[in-house]
């Protein structure tokens, strides 16, 4: 299926599904910052969360959330008074539909801090779903080289992992939200 990109200013949802086909996790609404032919910005704000287990939460804080056509990860980078944190989710690249942006999560996570300092989240639950759903070794591969992709990444600093470019990112939300209201 051909993906649909999302225009600016749009609100948009946001599915996150496992290996099974099971729905993980829903975003009720990002607003759309940047759409191009790589990837969808989105930010989120006070935001509903609905966990497959049927939990409902609020985001606490806005967070810049980017969404790749081709990479097999997306970051969330969180705004807060301490500086911005980033998690990333190792997961396929999205498809956007007329019903919302989707992807498939595969657990591996990265919790990076503002200093940089990372830690790899969920290796565990990775082992647990790879031999309950079966992954193939193909598919552990590109898991595995996406996470160490993005460790590089984090190491050097580049885009997304700058603050600089985030703040940029949630600045363009704020005047756009202005233009809402």
């Amino acid at each position: 299926m051909d993906s649909m990109k999302p225009e600016i200013k749009e609100e948009i949802y946001i599915q996150s599904y496992k290996h099974d086909s099971s729905l993980h996790r829903t975003w009720a609404k990002g607003y759309v910052v940047e759409s191009d032919d790589e990837k969808v910005v989105l930010i989120t704000d006070k935001t509903q969360v609905i966990e497959a287990d049927g939990r409902r939460w609020i985001t606490r804080e806005p967070a810049v959330y980017i969404l790749y056509y081709k990479e097999w990860f997306n970051v969330i980078a969180m705004m807060r008074k301490s500086g911005v944190y980033y998690y990333v989710n190792i997961a396929t690249p999205i498809v956007v539909d007329e019903e919302a942006i989707k992807n498939i999560d595969y657990d591996l996570d990265l919790k990076v801090s503002p200093d940089y300092s990372y830690q790899i989240l969920d290796e565990e639950e990775y082992k647990y779903h790879k031999k309950k759903m079966g992954y193939s070794e193909d598919l552990d591969e590109i898991l595995h080289y996406a996470l160490n992709k993005v460790i590089q990444k984090v190491e050097k600093k580049e885009a997304p992992f700058d603050e600089e470019v985030i703040q940029r990112y949630y600045q363009r939300y704020v005047l756009m939200k202005e233009d809402l209201y």
